[in-house]
Formats: C-alpha cells, structure tokens, sequence
C-alpha cells in the first residue's frame, strides 16, 4: 500500500531541490535522498515512511524493531497521515529488513547533515582576536557495539565524530572488522567541513599522517600522547615543566567528587618532529571522592598545531574537557538504550540503529534537553512530540 497521494511524505519529497524553505526544514526531505535497496515491486510502504517511522520511534526511547513497530501500530489517524502511512504500519519484519539493508553511509549523511544544518552558528571573533579563529570544535573517538558480536567475526566497532559545544554528532562510520580505527578516520571526517575546525582524539589517533590530513584540510589538532608514541612521549615527558607557569587552574565539585586541574602549555623545540606541532601540553588532573581524603593524581601530555596566537588558555582547558562528552555519548547509549545488550547483529542493522540512537541524543540536546532518558520519556507520551522534532 503506498503512501496517500495527498500525504506530506508525497508534498515534501516533490519539493526536494526546488529551494522551498518549509520543505528542507523537514527531516522526511533528507530521508527522502536515502536511496533504497529493495525491488520496486512488492514494497508495500515507502522507504521514507519506514525511516521516519524509526527515527520518530527511538526519539520516543524506542530500543528495537519491535519496539519501532509497535510505537508505529500504535500512532494516531494524524500522525500516521503525517508518517505516509497507509491503512497498515510498517511490522516488524519491514522495518528489520529494512534498517539492515538500507546504506549505513547515505542514512547518517542525511541525518548528520540536517543537524548540521541546525547548529547555532559559532559566536563572531571579537575585534582584535586571534587570527584564523577556531569556529568549532570536534572530538572522534570510537566504540564497540558489544551486542553485536557474531560467533564469525568480531563485534561491530564504531567511529564518531561529536561537536562538543552542543554534543551533537556530526557523523558515524563503521570500523572494518580487519583493520582499526587509524584507517576510517580520514573517511569520516571526509564528510565534514573542517575550515578552522579543532580536532580531538585520544592517542591512537595520534597519527603523523592525521596531522598531515588535517594541515591539508584547513583543520587544527589537539592530540593525545601515550606510550603507543614511546619516542614523542618520552620527549614530551622530558620537557623541563618544573619551570613553566601553570596557565590555567580549574576546580571542580560534583558527581561525588573534587577535581582540580592544572594545565600547562610550552613550545615545541625542532627536537620533537611531530608534523606541524607548535606546543606541548601537560595536564595535571587531582581527584578524590567527597567521602576520602586521599587523592589520585593523573598527568596527560597531548601536541597541537595552534600557535600561541590562536592557543589561548581557556581554549585548551576546554577543548580538553570537551573531548570527554563524547564519553557521555557512549555511556548514554548504553544506559538509556542498551546499545550493549542489544543482539541486533545482522547486516547493517547494528550500525544504523546506532545511527538513530545518535540522532535521538543529538536532536534531543538541540532541543535543549539535559536529560535524554527523561526526553524520550516525555517524547513518548504523545506521538506529537516526536513527529514536532522531525521539523
């Protein structure tokens, strides 16, 4: 059954390239360029029906197919007019076959892209300022759906890159079962406008050809060093720190315990031949939990290409706590979806389920929520609510 003819699916998808600005607000125009991988004959529901369907669904807390298809069996004549959807809902089985043939790539393009598209522009440079300025900031790290493994292969390994003012995801690859993560870095950020952009990554990604990439890129690091770079990080231990100043301290209260941070910056010599490198970093971080009086102590060393001019304190010391949201990200997908004990393995089911579970914490957080449990609990209240976040 296809979707009404007088269906706002059949308005919107009409209206793609015609520059009618209520038509690309609609998240449905971005998932009408998804192109589908079934047969034209015998598909009883459009594909852009069955991934507005998923994307409202998980916006709702929706955690698997069947989950997705009973949100979708449940929905009013309203919102099932707004979906294209005919006299039946997508089952379980559509929606399956579906999310694990349709393009990983082409799916969170298109929903990486509307976000994008939805970001508040990056404050304008004071007059004054530092030169070439950092508009933004990214930080890509990656995670294991555990869930996921087969009893062939490994488990599917995702790689993400997150804005970190707003924690929105501005895309997501998966990792080849023989190769890591060094590998689909390149390609994610390919995606990407990297113009005056800041990148963080831990230390597998501190790579001389990432920073290669990047310089060519227009982009900025600010990379991680650990003993998997035992020459740099030897250097980088053996800088004389004892007599450079602290440039910023920072103490914080909270999630039942005290931290204190003190972050040092220092030029980089000719001896240390990171590609592009201009400062060395030393992060000193002192934690202990409300309840104790003993403290543990961490030193993290990191390279970045900004100059003085552009590598201001502040800019550092928050591009370095910035870079752990992405840590939430993961955990989030967890907690609040079980991303970990679900056994959804088959095809690229796995990757683009994760994909929308991005997509709920991204979209959710553009609409200012704190807790995304919680937004998803008030989401699924009233399917209203999930179909107004498609806009």
């Amino acid at each position: 059954m296809p979707a009404f003819a007088s269906s706002p699916i059949t308005v919107l998808t009409s209206g793609v390239g015609s520059g009618d600005h209520e038509a690309d607000a609609d998240l449905l125009v971005a998932l009408g360029e998804v192109p589908d991988p079934r047969k034209a004959r015998g598909s009883r529901h459009r594909l852009v029906t069955v991934l507005a369907v998923s994307v409202a669904a998980v916006l709702a807390g929706a955690r698997s197919y069947v989950a997705i298809a009973e949100w979708a069996h449940d929905l009013p004549v309203t919102a099932r007019f707004r979906l294209g959807i005919g006299r039946r809902a997508p089952s379980e089985s559509t929606i399956r076959r579906i999310l694990q043939a349709v393009d990983l790539k082409a799916l969170d393009s298109a929903l990486s892209a509307w976000l994008f598209a939805r970001l508040p522009d990056p404050p304008a440079s004071p007059q004054g300022a530092m030169s070439a300025p950092i508009t933004r900031m990214i930080a890509v790290d990656g995670k294991t759906a555990r869930g996921a493994r087969r009893l062939d292969g490994p488990a599917i390994h995702l790689l993400a890159a997150l804005d970190h003012t707003h924690g929105v995801v501005l895309g997501q690859t998966t990792v080849d079962g023989k190769s890591n993560e060094i590998t689909a870095f390149a390609p994610l950020l390919d995606r990407i406008d990297l113009t005056d952009v800041l990148i963080t990554a831990d230390a597998l990604h501190t790579q001389r050809g990432h920073a290669d990439y990047l310089h060519k890129r227009g982009a900025h690091y600010l990379l991680i060093v650990k003993a998997n770079q035992p020459r740099l990080y030897s250097q980088l231990v053996g800088l004389p720190w004892a007599g450079v100043p602290v440039v910023d301290e920072h103490r914080d209260r909270g999630h039942g315990r005290v931290e204190h941070r003190r972050l040092k910056l220092t030029a980089i010599g000719e001896g240390i031949g990171f590609p592009h490198a201009h400062l060395a970093i030393q992060l000193n971080r002192r934690r202990r939990p409300l309840a104790a009086t003993s403290w543990t102590s961490e030193t993290i060393y990191a390279v970045t290409d900004l100059t003085w001019r552009q590598a201001r304190a502040e800019l550092i010391a928050q591009a370095i706590r910035g870079h752990w949201r992405v840590e939430a990200l993961h955990w989030i997908r967890d907690v609040s979806f079980g991303e970990d004990l679900s056994q959804i393995r088959t095809g690229y089911g796995p990757a683009n389920m994760a994909t929308l579970r991005n997509f709920t914490v991204s979209r959710h957080r553009l609409a200012s929520a704190t807790n995304i449990a919680q937004a998803c609990r008030y989401t699924a209240r009233h399917p209203n609510r999930a179909l107004a976040l498609l806009t």
